[in-house]
């Protein structure tokens, strides 16, 4: 614990002596408590900790989703809160802690599930929860048992939130009410369920078949959470693969640092706007975020020179769709986003790039995020020109809709704007070292004060337009830049 702020062990001491004396009632000698459901809840609460703690590194472990919940709850409803909260603690004590300090996380979530377990068992237990549960011939009393269930619930969320808020205060100094607002509506849902699950355990357990018969509901939401478990950390691995892919563009372009995720986010609202499924949402935000992970395969000196691109550098800077195109081929969970990182570049009017695609050839989710691209690289502060005004961006944008742009795609992303607007944070400086702007009439682009032909400035003075490798199709019209 060496590496816990002081406040942090506060916390942690403080919960450790509340834990005590809430089990301090167990041990009494006219304590009424079920020693052999205490023993019996402890073990299954350990089996389920172990199996997620045998799980390899990286491999998720159903515990880790929850399976240990409906085992504490089930415990809330069949025991008193003292032994409750010796079955809580028992069993987290041999979780799995992922990182460090790894004593004093232990620990914490020790003593924090068996004052939680505590509570639950005492909210259950003031509104005669274990007279609903039947046993002893009586049957169940439904639906009446079901009131003391969702008390013991909300009483869990309640106080393991406010438990996680404190501790995240004391070690992070994150404010409290922040914490709670965040995390209790997350927790409530979920513990809701695991406490139906848990209700029906101690049921079974008090029927007539006995506790062999409560591993008929444990045992499916044990591999319901093994699966939930399981697609938490695909998702988690897929966005930490994006990550750093994004952050190895940042590095290799700073002239367009923090443009991805911004791409990213602006192709979500135009998404949305246009009533995308959330799983076709979620692809354009990955689309708009690696819409340039091509950059890769282009030079440094080209990506950073500071005068005029040759022909055959032009070239070569165009080729970045196709190169990204090729980076993330074998990612399968990017489905229709690799479309849109190989044709982001193509023109609604056939003149784009890399195969001089036209109207509705070009895959929907390219088109959504050539409006989301342009409308950032105009927004955002580059080191040769300010940013531009959000009217005036969208104003470029609806100009250009029908040669370049889906209009409906800019049309989505106007009414997207006008309800959530676009934040300053969201229109920062992309570039180390600003410069002054070049003037009022600065080329349209997104990656560079040199491009081929912007919205605003018309054809590009310093080299005539070239054909693309691939396409006969002239490289003009609006938001068209070397960088881009």
């Amino acid at each position: 614990m060496s590496g816990t702020p002081t406040a942090a062990r506060a916390c942690i001491l403080a919960a450790v002596l509340c834990t005590i004396w809430c089990t301090l009632p167990a041990y009494a000698p006219d304590a009424p408590v079920p020693w052999g459901t205490a023993v019996l809840l402890a073990a299954l609460g350990l089996g389920c900790e172990a199996a997620g703690r045998r799980s390899p590194s990286g491999v998720p472990g159903p515990a880790a989703a929850g399976a240990f919940l409906p085992v504490l709850l089930a415990a809330a409803f069949l025991l008193p809160p003292a032994a409750a909260a010796l079955v809580a603690a028992s069993g987290s004590l041999a979780g799995r802690v992922e990182q460090p300090p790894y004593a004093a996380r232990r620990i914490w979530r020790a003593a924090q599930l068996a004052l939680t377990c505590a509570a639950a068992s005492w909210a259950y237990a003031t509104l005669g929860g274990p007279a609903t549960l039947g046993g002893g011939g009586a049957a169940p009393d439904f639906p009446r048992a079901l009131l003391p269930a969702c008390a013991a619930a909300l009483a869990f969320s309640l106080v393991l939130t406010a438990l996680d808020a404190v501790v995240l205060a004391a070690a992070e100094r994150r404010p409290v009410h922040r914490s709670v607002s965040a995390l209790l509506p997350l927790a409530l849902g979920p513990h809701l369920v695991h406490a139906l699950a848990g209700l029906m355990t101690a049921v079974l357990w008090r029927s007539p078949y006995g506790p062999l018969s409560a591993l008929l509901v444990l045992l499916p939401m044990y591999l319901s959470c093994w699966v939930f478990a399981r697609y938490h950390r695909e998702q988690s691995a897929h966005r930490a693969t994006i990550r750093a892919l994004v952050h190895a563009v940042d590095i290799k372009d700073t002239y367009t640092r923090g443009h991805s995720e911004r791409v990213g986010r602006a192709s979500v609202l135009i998404a949305r706007e246009l009533g995308m499924d959330d799983r076709r949402v979620e692809g354009l935000r990955f689309a708009g975020i690696l819409h340039d992970i091509g950059k890769l395969g282009v030079p440094t000196r080209v990506l950073r020179k500071d005068g005029p691109l040759t022909p055959e550098e032009r070239r070569i800077m165009e080729l970045h769709p196709e190169y990204g195109h090729e980076i993330v081929r074998g990612i399968g969970f990017l489905d229709e986003a690799r479309d849109a990182i190989l044709h982001h570049h193509e023109r609604l009017d056939g003149s784009g790039y890399p195969y001089g695609l036209s109207g509705s050839r070009i895959p929907e989710f390219a088109r959504v995020v050539a409006v989301a691209d342009a409308f950032d690289a105009m927004t955002s502060t580059r080191s040769y020109r300010r940013a531009r005004p959000v009217p005036a961006a969208l104003a470029e944008l609806k100009r250009c809709a029908g040669s370049q742009f889906d209009p409906r795609m800019v049309g989505a992303l106007d009414r997207a704007l006008s309800r959530h607007g676009w934040s300053e944070a969201d229109t920062a400086v992309t570039a180390d070292e600003p410069r002054e702007p070049q003037g009022p009439h600065a080329p349209l682009d997104s990656h560079g004060p040199r491009g081929p032909r912007g919205a605003a400035a018309g054809a590009r003075r310093n080299t005539p337009p070239i054909p693309h490798a691939r396409s006969a199709a002239p490289l003009s019209g609006p938001s068209r830049d070397r960088r881009r």
